[in-house]
C-alpha cells in the first residue's frame, strides 16, 4: 500500500515537470520581452504627448471638376475639398502647415483632436470615432518659396508643440510622423532620418531632412518629431515614382520654421533680408574657369549696384568663408543666416580674394518686388476695412502702374490682414477686391459702406484676383 501510495506521489511530480519547465520558459521570455514593452510604454507617452497638438486641414476651393475641359466655356466649377495636416506652435492658436496645403483656399477649418476633450488618444473608440471639434481658421500669412504657411485659430490654452534644436539632430535617429496620410486622420508612423541635411537642387538654398518614415498625400503640414516629442521638421514632399511612400520623404527643418512662423506671425510674410550679393555653389570646373584659389564652397556671383554689398567693397569672385564667425561651406547655410538677421543688423562677411583673406561689415536690407512697396504704402490707421477684417490699399493709376498682371486697374488691395470683424474672411495678402455682391469696389470708403450695409448674418460674395486669377470669396456677415 505504502509502495502504490510512493509510486503515485512520483508520479504526480514527473507529470509536473514539463509544466515547471515551461513556467521557467514562459518567466524567461517574459524576461526577454521587457525591453519591447518599455518601448512600447515610451512610444504609447510620445502619442499621449504629440497628438492632442495636431490637426486636419480642412482646405474648401473651386476647380475645374474632372471631365471639364481646359479652354472650353462650358466648363463647369465646382466645390473641392482638400486635407493636409498641421500642428500648433503656440498656445494662442498658430497652426503651421505647408503653404500647398493653403493654395487657393477659399475657407480653411481645422479639425482639432477628439482626444482634448476625452483625455484618450489611440484607443479604439477614439480612432472610430466620428466626432469632430471643427473650427474655422484664417490664413496670417504664406510663404511659397519656403513652402510654409502660418493659420490662427480663436481661443486660448491650445497644447503647442516645441521645436528641437537642429545641431543636435544625428543621422539615424528614431522620429515620428504625425498626420492625416489620405485623410485618415491621428495616423502615426515610424522611421529615423536618413540625412539631416539634403539639397534637391545644388544650386537652391533651400535644404530638406530626409527620413524613411513612411510618408503619403495628406501627411503635408505634419510634424516629423524625435522621441522627446519635439519638431524637428514640417513634412513637405517625397520622392515616389508610385504616388505613395517609397522611404524618401522630406522636411522642412525645424530651425527654418522657427524664424519663417515668427516673421509670418509678426509680419504676414516672409521679409527676405540681403546684402545685395548673388551667390552660387563653387565648382571645380568653375574654379578652373576663373583661375579661384579653391574649388569648393560658395562664391559671390554677383554684387547689385547702389546695394550695402558693394558699399562694403565686395565683389564678384569673392570665396565666401565665414558669416558672423561662422564657416559657410554651402549656399542653405548662408541663406540661414541671412535669414535669421533682423533688419538694420550688421553682418561681419569674410571672403578669400585671390590669396588673402578679408572681412567686410555689411549692413542687412530687406529685398523688395513691386508689390512690397505698393504694400507699404498703405497706412494701418486710415486704410482699415474693420468688415472684412483687412488694411487696403486703393488702385489708382501710380499704383496700377506698379503692380504687374492686373485685369483693371481699379480695387482695392489686400495690403495685410487685422485683427477683430471680419478676421475670418479668407482673404490674402496682394488679393486684390474687384467687388462686392457684383458691385464693382473702386475706392475704400465705398467698400467699407458697402459692407457696413449688410446685415448681420447675410451671405456675401467677394470677387477677387489672386495670382493673376479671377476668383469669388464668399463669407457670412458676423
Amino acid at each position: 500500500m505504502a509502495q502504490k501510495a510512493v509510486r503515485g506521489i512520483l508520479t504526480f511530480f514527473v507529470s509536473l515537470l514539463p509544466c515547471l519547465f515551461a513556467a521557467g520558459s514562459w518567466a524567461q521570455s517574459s524576461q526577454e520581452l521587457e525591453p519591447l514593452r518599455r518601448m512600447d510604454a515610451a512610444v504609447d507617452a510620445l502619442v499621449k504627448r504629440v497628438s492632442p497638438s495636431v490637426v486636419q486641414i480642412v482646405v474648401t476651393s473651386f476647380a475645374p471638376l474632372e471631365d471639364s475641359k481646359v479652354g472650353n466655356a462650358g466648363a463647369v466649377l465646382g466645390r473641392q475639398r482638400a486635407i493636409g495636416s498641421g500642428f500648433i506652435i503656440d498656445p494662442e492658436g498658430y497652426i503651421i502647415t505647408n503653404a500647398h496645403v493653403v493654395r487657393g483656399a477659399q475657407k480653411v477649418e481645422v479639425v482639432l483632436p477628439t482626444s482634448r476633450a476625452s483625455g484618450e488618444i489611440g484607443t479604439i473608440t477614439t480612432s472610430l470615432s466620428t466626432q469632430a471639434e471643427l473650427v474655422p481658421a484664417r490664413i496670417v500669412g504664406v510663404t511659397t518659396d519656403i513652402d510654409l504657411a502660418l493659420l490662427k485659430i480663436e481661443g486660448k490654452g491650445y497644447p503647442a508643440l516645441p521645436f528641437a534644436a537642429y545641431r543636435s539632430l544625428r543621422q539615424g535617429e528614431a522620429v515620428f510622423a504625425f498626420g492625416s496620410p489620405q485623410g485618415l486622420r491621428n495616423s502615426i508612423s515610424h522611421g529615423i532620418i536618413s540625412a539631416v541635411a539634403r539639397q534637391v537642387d545644388p544650386d537652391s538654398p533651400r535644404i530638406y531632412i530626409q527620413t524613411d518614415t513612411p510618408i503619403n498625400p495628406g501627411n503635408s503640414g505634419g510634424p516629423l518629431v524625435n522621441t522627446s516629442g519635439e519638431v524637428v521638421g514640417v513634412n513637405t514632399f517625397i520622392l515616389s515614382q508610385s504616388g505613395g511612400n517609397e522611404g524618401l520623404g522630406f522636411a522642412i527643418p525645424c530651425a527654418t520654421v522657427r524664424v519663417v512662423a515668427r516673421q509670418l506671425k509678426q509680419f504676414g510674410r516672409l521679409r527676405k533680408e540681403e546684402v545685395g550679393i548673388g551667390i552660387q555653389t563653387l565648382t571645380p570646373t568653375m574654379a578652373a574657369g576663373l583661375g579661384l584659389p579653391r574649388n569648393h564652397g560658395v562664391v559671390i556671383s554677383d554684387v547689385l549696384p547702389g546695394g550695402p554689398a558693394e558699399a562694403a567693397g565686395l565683389m564678384v569672385g569673392d570665396i565666401l568663408l565665414t558669416v558672423d564667425d561662422q564657416p559657410v561651406e554651402n549656399l542653405p547655410s548662408v541663406s540661414y543666416y541671412f535669414l535669421s538677421q533682423d533688419l538694420g543688423d550688421k553682418v561681419k562677411i569674410g571672403v578669400l580674394r585671390g590669396k588673402s583673406q578679408e572681412v567686410f561689415n555689411v549692413a542687412v536690407s530687406e529685398e523688395t518686388t513691386g508689390m512690397d512697396q505698393v504694400l507699404s504704402l498703405a497706412d494701418a490707421a486710415k486704410n482699415m476695412v474693420p468688415g472684412l477684417g483687412i488694411i487696403g490699399l486703393e488702385i489708382d493709376k501710380k499704383v496700377a502702374r506698379m503692380v504687374p498682371g492686373l485685369r483693371d486697374p481699379y480695387g482695392i488691395i489686400v495690403a495685410a490682414r487685422a485683427e477683430g470683424p471680419g478676421s475670418e474672411v479668407p482673404l490674402q495678402q496682394g488679393d486684390v477686391i474687384r467687388a462686392l455682391n457684383g458691385e464693382p469696389m473702386t475706392t475704400l470708403d465705398k467698400l467699407r459702406a458697402a459692407v457696413t450695409q449688410l446685415p448681420s448674418g447675410a451671405p456675401a460674395t467677394l470677387q477677387i484676383q489672386r495670382d493673376g486669377k479671377l476668383m469669388f470669396v464668399a463669407f457670412t456677415k458676423q
